[in-house]
């Protein structure tokens, strides 16, 4: 068998996909808890595309143009998917004479099986999704920061808190979502029977940086968050002020009007 490169290519959506949804317009795929996949005919051999329940699109050995249809035929189950995604695409080098590892940033493999590709797959997408995160967690963290440097120059917070309520919600909604795609880490159940799908999956996790990327999104989402709550401890802090003093006014704005009535 002569020597191959394959070419797999990620794109990563806002939205999480429901494989219930996406089905009808793919009635050849086959779809298990984790993934869907559908087998793709091209000019070099037969390739595939892999859905993955959080929001990841992946094709193997798909040329562009295909590519294209494929992704027209999921906008008409799926309208309004967003234009805002992220792409990554991955090489790998299929050799029989070749021990399986990475070498100049391409992962070398024998032989690249269905469920081999499966794993090549599954990590490319979630390098995909772990960048859209990250780009969410960026900004949250940016609009912190502007919080945070607004009350140490000026020792306080603006009197309004809705749009500290609804900032906070947002970092909550984010924070859950992060913590909730856990899976993404999660060994898939063909690298624990196949001792070289495990190698296969623990480089490509090392390649792509999964395991600190994800430590460094969970860092500045617990950062954020405690920001937030001492923010917010110092807008009600500053709201409770405000109103002590309100209260004081009204009784001392009540003695004055008792005092007037008895001089008249």
């Amino acid at each position: 068998m002569a020597n191959r490169i394959h070419q797999f290519y990620a794109v990563a959506f806002e939205e999480n996909f429901s494989f219930r949804q996406i089905a009808p317009a793919f009635p050849e795929a086959r779809t298990s808890a984790l993934e869907m996949f559908v087998p793709v005919e091209s000019d070099g051999g037969d390739g595939g595309l892999y859905f993955f329940p959080f929001g990841a699109i992946v094709t193997h050995d798909v040329p562009a143009e295909q590519r294209e249809r494929i992704f027209s035929r999921l906008t008409q189950v799926l309208p309004k998917l967003t234009t805002r995604i992220i792409r990554e695409d991955y090489s790998v080098l299929e050799d029989p004479s070749a021990p399986i590892g990475i070498f100049n940033g391409m992962l070398r493999v024998d032989k690249l099986t269905p469920q081999r590709a499966g794993i090549v797959a599954l990590t490319v997408g979630q390098s995909a999704a772990m960048e859209y995160y990250e780009r969410i967690v960026d900004s949250l963290f940016a609009r912190t920061a502007q919080l945070v440097d607004r009350m140490a120059s000026r020792g306080t917070v603006p009197y309004r808190v809705t749009p500290l309520h609804r900032f906070i919600g947002e970092a909550i909604s984010s924070r859950t979502e992060v913590l909730a795609v856990l899976h993404l880490l999660d060994k898939p159940d063909a690298a624990w029977e196949d001792p070289a799908m495990d190698l296969i999956y623990d480089d490509l996790r090392d390649e792509f940086d999964l395991v600190d990327r994800y430590a460094a999104l969970t860092s500045k989402l617990q950062s954020i968050q405690d920001s937030l709550v001492l923010v917010l401890d110092v807008a009600r802090d500053r709201r409770l002020v405000l109103l002590e003093v309100i209260v004081v006014l009204l009784i001392l704005l009540e003695v004055i009007l008792s005092i007037g009535h008895f001089t008249l």
